[in-house]
């Protein structure tokens, strides 16, 4: 392991930071893609003779309902990639766990691929820029609400209790929605709109 293990420190260093060149469109915020992650450190692999295989296991696979009522396909992969010294022989083995839902066929293929670039991104300690928890859009929209996937067959919980006023309604589709929301909504579009609604509107 000696020599596998000076290999993968000169990987890691080669790989500290991965710019952020993806975009997403919908949410307006910058990402590094998995083709970035993974065109970086496959070249830095193969340049310090390191071999990989990747090997996927299934986890779950169900269908859920997203927040626009339309039944879609969660599964969730665990990632081994297998990595191994073209020298010395010695071998190591990385893991991932990664989700992808999609309304088609693509759900497995996108669990994938987020179990595979985080394997790398979290074993190598490889700095992005991202953060989850500064994800302030997203703590916005979750504001009083659970839209986390649940199955197709199960009812939306009752909201939790919370210190915000839902006193007024999207005029799109009808959500609830709280004053400074509201607010924000009618000034910016001229009209009472919750958070998706407003995006889809951006997008359009």
């Amino acid at each position: 392991m000696k020599e596998l293990a000076k290999k993968l420190s000169n990987v890691m260093q080669e790989c500290s930071h991965i710019q952020k060149n993806g975009t997403n469109s919908y949410h307006g915020y910058r990402y590094a893609t998995s083709a970035d992650v993974l065109e970086r450190v496959n070249e830095s692999l193969v340049k310090n003779g390191i071999a990989s295989a990747a090997h996927p296991e299934l986890v779950s696979m169900e269908n859920v309902t997203n927040a626009r009522g339309t039944t879609e396909h969660l599964a969730t992969i665990s990632m081994a990639i297998e990595l191994m010294d073209t020298e010395s022989g010695d071998t190591c083995t990385i893991y991932g766990i990664g989700s992808g839902q999609d309304v088609g066929d693509k759900a497995v293929m996108k669990a994938e691929t987020a179990a595979i670039k985080y394997a790398y991104l979290l074993s190598l300690a490889v700095s992005t820029g991202d953060d989850p928890e500064a994800d302030a859009r997203t703590d916005e929209r979750m504001e009083g609400s659970d839209n986390r996937p649940r199955p197709a067959n199960q009812s939306q919980p009752a909201p939790a209790k919370s210190n915000t006023q839902y006193t007024h309604q999207c005029q799109a589709c009808g959500a609830a929605i709280s004053d400074k929301v509201h607010s924000y909504s009618v000034k910016r579009f001229g009209r009472p709109l919750c958070m998706d609604c407003q995006h889809a509107q951006k997008s359009a």
